[in-house]
């Protein structure tokens, strides 16, 4: 099936075909129709599928279709996302789907003055991409209407939940129209967020994406077991011998980011963190100067990480393993994007040992386990070799893709 199949108007099949597109994703292919139908959609899928482009199409296409702009044009189309950074790549791909046609495009976040943003919508939009606090603030001044929105999208529910949204979101969605398209999206689906779902949807159609699998399969995965206080001489020695070009690291907490990157500064190793405790100016240089290759090394906790989008990247590296099995799916997703390939490595300490086993259980396979490094715990009886000469000593180079076999192994049945 081609997105022309699909029934896609030209100018947007221009746009797609410019930035390579020719099919549809699973989820693209199961949305799009749904949702040029009019119909509202729950959908469960995660970062890596090609979420974006299946809303974000469909509300073009709707808008492209309908009555030409007003002088003063309203917000037609209302997108809320967790973070800054993924409400920046969802505006930014909305530029380029939209690119050969005449609507207009915004996106709004907290952490940086609001006179530029005031700006851009006094001038009007037709789709607004905006993170809940910056979003209410502008309503509550004045600068911001909802009562035009036909299609409303909140994604990464789990995510909002998770970092306190769910009242922001209530208020919002009382500012509404009654008559609107609403899409939701969210990798996992609890009890709350069913619920949330119930408040926002009329009558919807449901999708359920399930990339663990894929996802696994085509990240190659290993683990290290790793005692704690190793885990930053392993990550130096890795980066020192294996030839990644891009890496991004996974740190469990904001501290725990920034010794990261002491420690690799330390080692010569150019690095940078992204967390919550950075201004907005100061993550989108990092993320900037990631994505052009000026730093090799990005060290993120989970949250921060949400929008991070770079092509051709090597590794993912798992510095802490998360106490969630799904956040390490999402973690692996940010290397194996779409169809390609990835890498990805885990640091698992004693401590991190069942979530290991919750995380197997998720993907249905085996991780590949590293045996033959120097960063493992000396057993007591073997202490004798802490006397070995120092010129003797030096870590031998660990080859990564060599011991992972190229792919973990299947859980056996």
């Amino acid at each position: 099936m081609t997105f022309k199949e699909l029934g896609i108007i030209e100018p947007i099949l221009k746009a797609l075909t410019e930035k390579g597109y020719t099919h549809p994703t699973p989820i693209q292919a199961q949305a799009i129709p749904i949702l040029l139908n009019g119909k509202d959609l729950l959908g469960s899928a995660q970062t890596g599928t090609g979420k974006t482009a299946a809303f974000t199409i469909p509300i073009l296409q709707h808008l492209a279709e309908g009555a030409p702009p007003r002088k003063k044009r309203k917000i037609q189309a209302l997108i809320i996302t967790p973070t800054r950074e993924l409400a920046i790549q969802i505006d930014e791909n909305i530029k380029a789907y939209a690119v050969h046609t005449d609507i207009r495009n915004t996106v709004i976040f907290g952490g940086v003055k609001q006179e530029s943003q005031v700006r851009i919508l006094n001038r009007g939009v037709d789709i607004l991409t905006a993170t809940p606090g910056r979003l209410l603030d502008l309503i509550n001044q004045g600068f911001i209407s909802l009562k035009d929105v036909n299609h409303f999208v909140l994604d990464e529910a789990d995510q909002m939940l998770d970092m306190g949204f769910v009242h922001d979101i209530k208020k919002l969605i009382k500012k509404l129209p009654q008559e609107r398209q609403s899409l939701f999206f969210s990798a996992t689906m609890p009890k709350s967020i069913i619920d949330l779902s119930k408040q926002i949807l009329g009558d919807f159609e449901r999708i359920s994406i399930a990339p663990q699998q894929t996802t696994a399969e085509r990240v190659d995965q290993a683990v290290y077991f790793v005692p704690k206080k190793n885990k930053n001489k392993l990550l130096i020695h890795l980066l020192e011998t294996e030839p990644f070009e891009t890496v991004l690291v996974f740190s469990r907490t904001k501290h725990g980011a920034n010794k990261i990157v002491k420690k690799l500064s330390q080692a010569g190793i150019d690095s940078a963190a992204i967390h919550g405790n950075k201004s907005q100016n100061q993550r989108q240089k990092v993320l900037n100067q990631f994505k052009d290759g000026k730093i090799k090394v990005l060290v993120a906790t989970d949250i921060a990480a949400r929008g991070i989008d770079v092509s051709q990247l090597s590794l993912v590296v798992q510095f802490d393993l998360p106490n969630v099995a799904e956040t390490y799916v999402h973690r692996i997703g940010r290397t194996g994007r779409a169809k390609a390939s990835g890498s990805a490595i885990a640091f698992c300490d004693g401590e991190e040992r069942p979530y290991l086993k919750s995380i197997e259980k998720l993907i249905g396979q085996r991780v590949s386990v590293i045996k033959d490094h120097d960063f493992k715990e000396v057993a007591p009886e073997d202490k004798s070799s802490e006397k070995t000469p120092k010129s003797q000593n030096k870590p031998k180079k660990t080859n990564f893709r060599k011991n992972s076999n190229s792919r973990s192994k299947k859980k056996p049945n």
